[in-house]
């Protein structure tokens, strides 16, 4: 029945600055950004990171809730790497560092960075597939 994971929707508080995040900073490509005439949303931009994507959209009306760490509903999103050391570096030269971890188990090594509101982002690498 299901087939993957086809995108996460972000509405960031900084449309221009979670773009440049998203695309500048963690490499994904912008595949699309249009207006939209819609009351309540006037951008979309979707962006693909490998099999992955985030669809950002500017919400002009939205406004933040309290963010406590350990809350009922949405935690963070994950992106499995292909080398752990490597992302993790790449990242600090971009000014990116984690926010939780690295930690390594004989199954995966994994960290956790934040995109700029704070949305919590799992970086992966299996050594063991479940």
């Amino acid at each position: 029945m299901f087939k993957r994971l086809d995108h996460v929707e972000l509405i960031p508080s900084d449309f221009e600055r979670s773009l440049d995040f998203y695309t500048a900073t963690l490499g994904g490509q912008l595949k699309q950004r249009y207006a939209v005439e819609h009351p309540t949303l006037a951008e979309v931009a979707y962006i693909t990171l490998g099999e992955s994507a985030v669809e950002l959209l500017r919400a002009p009306t939205a406004r933040a809730q309290a963010q406590d760490r350990e809350r009922i509903g949405y935690r963070l999103m994950a992106f499995e790497v292909t080398d752990m050391v490597q992302t993790l570096t790449e990242l600090a030269g971009k000014g990116i560092t984690p926010s939780w971890g690295p930690m390594e188990t004989p199954a995966f090594i994994r960290a956790e960075i934040t995109d700029p509101d704070g949305n919590a982002i799992e970086l992966r690498e299996w050594r063991q597939q479940p």
